[in-house]
């Protein structure tokens, strides 16, 4: 599952900092995360770093890109190869 910024977001930008991927960038309001790119971590560590650094918990589940753990690792090994 790809993660998504909800409308909470102050822009503080901790999150896209964080990112390995280069999944988080600025919206049109707040940031957001590409769900091409959103692997959750995996691969990298064992939890997703911008939930972790995230001071109003306002990172979720993005529940129309639901992806299985086999598919983030799959997302994971294609982003690392093509870097």
């Amino acid at each position: 599952m790809a993660l998504m910024i909800t409308d909470d977001c102050i822009l503080c930008g901790v999150c896209e900092a964080e990112c390995l991927n280069g999944a988080i960038s600025f919206g049109e309001s707040y940031h957001e995360i590409s769900s091409n790119l959103c692997t959750e971590c995996v691969g990298y560590a064992d939890s997703p770093q911008c939930v972790e650094v995230c001071p109003l918990n306002c990172i979720v589940v993005n529940p129309n890109h639901r992806e299985s753990a086999a598919e983030l690792h799959l997302k994971h090994l294609i982003i690392s190869a093509s870097s």
